[in-house]
């Protein structure tokens, strides 16, 4: 699909204008179209076809007709006009953290900064620093953004990396006879970014799989065609690695591929204390095989209780298998609702209406509206007057429908002096309130967070370390302090299901279920695709161990409710 293709270029456009400070009107609308597009399940290409680009939020005629041109054509003449004389690794540069498009511009031309090698260059100079404005700190701050852009551009999110390998897995599913086929390596234990793509598989005819695989259209590249396995490079730089095995080996492979490393190290210990020997084949005793053909044998020939992916880390997982104590993870079937969205009264591209039609189809009981608060004016944030109008059209939804209910909510800014953005008369009359550090990144943030929780309204703190996984490591704050404050308050942390941030981490994830802890998982949603993100919420929760009961989403409507701390006393 040119989806993503159009997303990108519509990106690139806002990047453009921003660099040469154009009217920032123009800039807003160029980023939207990107965001829709970018969060379209739709092929646009049908959409086209169908004339049907008018129904899309944030699509307007002069966006549809450069989309049409660019699918007809292949190209887009505002694009070629806006970024000439801008080089793509200077736009590319737009997404380190702490380089704006100002100092960006000024750093091109005052000193000739044209990609990553040179911004290195004017850093480690200090040419850098003595540009007007500048200053020693913010130049750190750049190094440690670039520092940081260049490590996550070494791998891929989880949720392009699930794309890919799922577009590659159908493929060979449609014109092969295959019978058993899966990722493997860290996609398949849900890590938040991923390498290589790993891919295993059984076949009759182990030449003529790896020969249609080679023959991906997507394939750039081809590393490597063996009888057994293969390499190739596909579009955006990313390898995959296909390997063909027995049948009778698939469990044994599968369980060694997936890993860790360290999971596997403790296996094969377990195997030897017991006369064994595991490997990528097998589970063998002398020379006779004994188990292998799937991973649930490997385990229970070792006296282990089946290890799900997600858990296999060597954070004690082993242990708790060989007790037969393992959690009974949390799947997407318990969630019930979704508790962080955005709708067109702030910087979303849904309605209310469209979340709530999706959500339905999701089979979901609740979701919770959350825009943003009054003084996230870059979010479009909502001044009390259109919050309460907002309310009033969730009250009408809501009569209309009785399957699922729409809650009253907000995303509350905790200001830089420690207040929220609204009163506490604003705040009681919501539903859930989940608050958030929107600004102030550096300042009193652990102190800000922990003064918000004590107040009875505050349900969730959003994204509670506020990282971005390719763009900053976020806040200065000390979670642990936080979980404290958390447990004794009884309010609620999310863990923030959007792919780049997956906030809190497994990780801390675990600390908290071990502190009764209770989590909330929101999507953040700024688009009705955006819901889907579910999964990635899920899955990490699942590494961090947690059980249905940690996660508030898997409560009823009414338990939910229930459940708020200010239906309760503080211990």
């Amino acid at each position: 699909m040119k989806n993503k293709e159009l997303a990108k270029i519509f990106s690139r456009i806002a990047d453009a204008l921003e660099f040469k400070d154009a009217n920032v009107f123009r800039i807003i609308a160029y980023r939207r179209a990107g965001r829709v597009l970018d969060d379209l399940v739709e092929d646009i290409e049908v959409l086209n076809k169908q004339g049907r680009l008018a129904e899309l939020p944030g699509i307007g005629k002069a966006i549809a007709e450069k989309i049409n041109e660019y699918l007809s054509t292949g190209k887009m003449k505002k694009y070629k006009e806006v970024t000439k004389g801008i080089p793509n690794t200077l736009l590319d540069m737009l997404d380190i953290q702490n380089l704006g498009p100002k100092t960006l511009a000024l750093a091109n031309k005052m000193l000739a900064v044209k990609n990553q090698k040179d911004l290195k260059k004017v850093i480690k100079n200090g040419s850098l620093a003595k540009l007007p404005q500048m200053g020693e700190k913010k130049v750190e701050n750049i190094k440690k953004g670039l520092e940081l852009y260049e490590r996550a551009h070494e791998r891929l999110s989880i949720e392009v990396a699930q794309n890919v390998a799922r577009e590659i897995i159908e493929y060979l599913k449609k014109d092969t006879e295959i019978k058993n086929i899966s990722s493997a390596g860290s996609l398949r234990r849900c890590k938040e970014t991923i390498g290589d793509i790993d891919i295993l598989t059984t076949g009759k005819n182990g030449a003529e799989i790896i020969k249609i695989f080679t023959k991906f259209p997507k394939t750039e590249q081809v590393l490597a065609a063996g009888a057994t396995k293969s390499s190739i490079i596909v579009k955006g730089g990313i390898q995959v690695d296909l390997r063909i095995v027995e049948p009778k080996s698939y469990g044994a492979a599968l369980q060694y591929f997936t890993g860790s490393k360290a999971h596997n190290i403790k296996l094969r210990n377990i195997a030897k204390s017991k006369g064994l020997k595991l490997s990528e084949y097998g589970v063998f005793k002398g020379k006779k095989m004994v188990a292998g053909k799937t991973e649930e044998e490997v385990y229970k020939i070792l006296g282990l209780a089946y290890v799900p992916p997600e858990l296999r880390e060597d954070r004690g997982e082993i242990e708790a298998a060989l007790k037969k104590k393992l959690p009974g993870l949390i799947k997407i079937k318990n969630i019930k609702g979704d508790l962080h969205m955005h709708s067109i009264y702030s910087d979303s591209t849904a309605t209310i209406k469209q979340l709530a039609d999706f959500a339905r189809k999701l089979g979901y009981e609740y979701i919770l509206i959350t825009d943003h608060s009054q003084s996230a004016k870059y979010a479009h944030g909502m001044e009390p007057e259109r919050l309460y109008k907002q309310w009033q059209e969730i009250d009408n939804i809501n009569k209309q429908s009785k399957k699922l209910r729409v809650l009253k909510g907000v995303e509350v800014d905790i200001l830089k002096s420690g207040k929220l953005d609204y009163l506490d008369k604003i705040l009681k009359q919501c539903d859930l309130v989940v608050a958030a550090i929107h600004q102030g990144f550096t300042k009193n943030v652990t102190e800000r967070i922990c003064a918000a929780m004590d107040n009875p309204y505050v349900d969730i703190i959003a994204h509670p370390t506020g990282r971005l996984i390719s763009q900053r490591e976020g806040y200065v704050i000390d979670i642990h302090k936080v979980m404290e404050k958390a447990a004794q308050t009884r309010t609620w942390l999310e863990l923030n299901a959007y792919p780049d941030r997956l906030d809190l981490n497994d990780v801390n994830l675990k600390v908290a279920k071990e502190m009764d802890i209770k989590i909330s998982i929101g999507t953040d949603a700024h688009s009705i695709e955006g819901l889907l993100w579910m999964k990635f919420g899920v899955a990490t929760a699942r590494r961090g161990w947690l059980e249905p009961g940690n996660v508030v989403n898997t409560y009823s409507l009414k338990k939910l409710l229930a459940a708020r701390k200010r239906n309760k006393k503080r211990n």
